[in-house]
């Protein structure tokens, strides 16, 4: 005589419990998984064209206002400027709920292209490291401590005014 069939178990001892059986598979191919936006070429495009306008008008603007006693106004200028205008375009397109689509266009040929070529690091670093190298140690720390405090204040000044406009727009 053989033996009795074993049972299953689990780890624990007790007997283990069947799996569901799986659902037959939907006909057709696979549905589609959204590509990444880093990864989309209409996307990057915009980025691009945005980052061109942004970048000759931070060009134009630094063409326009020559340094003053040593201060890269022109860049200084256009780092707060973008930083208040970043803060305004952030809080409307929050303001209108979960990104669709076109909010999420709009944010990447406004947000990352213009304000993110008008805006600039590099040239902040540059500037620093020349005001640096010619002895300027107070003008350098003091146009870098400047461009990075009043750049957050700056942003969050354009947060503040479409809070109080959308404040005062809906009758609170």
């Amino acid at each position: 005589m053989g033996r009795p069939p074993r049972r299953a178990t689990r780890p624990s001892g007790g007997p283990a419990t069947p799996r569901p059986p799986r659902p037959p598979h939907p006909p057709g191919p696979e549905p589609a998984v959204p590509r990444p936006a880093h990864r989309q070429a209409a996307l990057a495009l915009l980025v691009a064209a945005g980052g061109a306008v942004g970048s000759l008008g931070r060009y134009g603007l630094a063409q326009a206002m020559s340094p003053q006693h040593g201060w890269p106004v022109g860049t200084l200028t256009a780092n707060l400027a973008g930083a208040f205008l970043l803060g305004v375009l952030l809080e409307v397109l929050g303001r209108r709920g979960p990104e669709t689509p076109g909010v999420q266009r709009a944010r990447l040929a406004l947000g990352t292209g213009v304000l993110g070529g008008f805006t600039t690091f590099s040239s902040l670093a540059l500037e620093t490291e020349r005001l640096l190298a010619a002895g300027s140690v107070g003008t350098a720390l003091g146009y870098a401590g400047l461009t990075l405090v009043a750049g957050v204040l700056a942003a969050a000044a354009g947060v503040a005014v479409v809070a109080a406009a959308h404040g005062r727009g809906s009758g609170r």
